[in-house]
């Protein structure tokens, strides 16, 4: 038996059973609670930023009443937890974001644009500076309700939760990382146990797709080397290429003022965009 503990929405209820099904066997849910899933109004960085969906899972499994957490990869900090290890990241599903409603061209001038994530805003900003934002919080379904119900001309979502739950048509634009760059390891999930279960971490290994997994580490180490927890709007998409891996990123103001883009192939090419991307910042941003 293979305890996976969980979030409790449809997606991250679909993202665990995925895991369990590539695990195979039996299998037992424990939906924990997060500080996200409580807070449905505050912005997320005023509550906690990264983390704030995933500590609770982790802890599940750190006290024993779970084996394995499974997350989506986008809303891990830098850093795992001490106890615990990044035992896989699965077949990786499109990276990419998506705007429902309409594509960015066709809104209309002063639209208004849902979405409560600050790299999201300021890319879309840096592009339109005629749109205005509001929040949006919330499940996947509950979001694209909320575009009708709060007026917004769009809102803005990962492309790769739409794909899960059949709701791909509801896409108006998929946005190419030219346009908005994903969030570090949007579109994977991240399956993590205890470090020293070795029989779990066998278990969860044989499901880790080894490109997926480079990509992402990669990524996580340009998050890393901002700080971890960088409240600037950042974003990073890595592409595996045989030994090689390509790291494209991004760093913003949060007005999306400015906006500085960098790439970097290498042994390290997450640490080297960000310095690069840190040093191209002006001081009062880069502080």
């Amino acid at each position: 038996m293979i305890r996976i503990a969980t979030r409790g929405s449809v997606l991250a209820r679909w993202q665990a059973e995925r895991v369990g099904t590539l695990l195979g066997g039996a299998i037992e849910y424990v939906v924990v609670a997060t500080t996200g899933d409580r807070d449905q109004t505050s912005d997320l960085h005023a509550i906690g930023g990264l983390g704030v969906f995933t500590k609770e899972v982790q802890q599940a499994v750190l006290e024993g009443r779970a084996d394995v957490a499974v997350h989506s990869a986008k809303d891990l900090p830098s850093a795992t937890p001490p106890g615990l290890v990044l035992a896989a990241i699965p077949e990786r599903a499109d990276p990419r974001d998506a705007l429902v409603g309409s594509s960015l061209a066709e809104l209309p001038t002063g639209a208004c644009v849902g979405t409560g994530s600050v790299r999201r805003r300021a890319q879309l900003a840096s592009l339109r500076p005629d749109i205005t934002f509001g929040p949006l919080r919330g499940n996947i379904a509950t979001r694209l309700r909320k575009r009708g119900e709060l007026g917004y001309d769009a809102v803005v979502v990962a492309f790769a939760a739409l794909l899960r739950l059949g709701l791909e048509r509801e896409a108006a634009e998929v946005l190419t990382p030219a346009v908005c760059m994903p969030q570090v390891g949007q579109g994977a999930l991240a399956v993590e146990c205890r470090i020293d279960d070795a029989r779990t971490r066998a278990r969860v290994g044989a499901i880790d797709d080894a490109t997926a997994h480079r990509a992402v580490d990669a990524e996580r180490s340009f998050l890393a080397e901002l700080g971890g927890g960088c409240d600037l709007p950042c974003g990073a998409l890595a592409e595996v290429a045989g030994h090689d891996v390509t790291v494209d990123a991004l760093l913003a103001s949060p007005d999306g003022h400015v906006v500085v883009r960098g790439s970097a192939r290498g042994p390290a090419p997450g640490v080297a965009v960000a310095r690069e991307l840190m040093r191209s910042l002006p001081g009062a941003l880069a502080s």
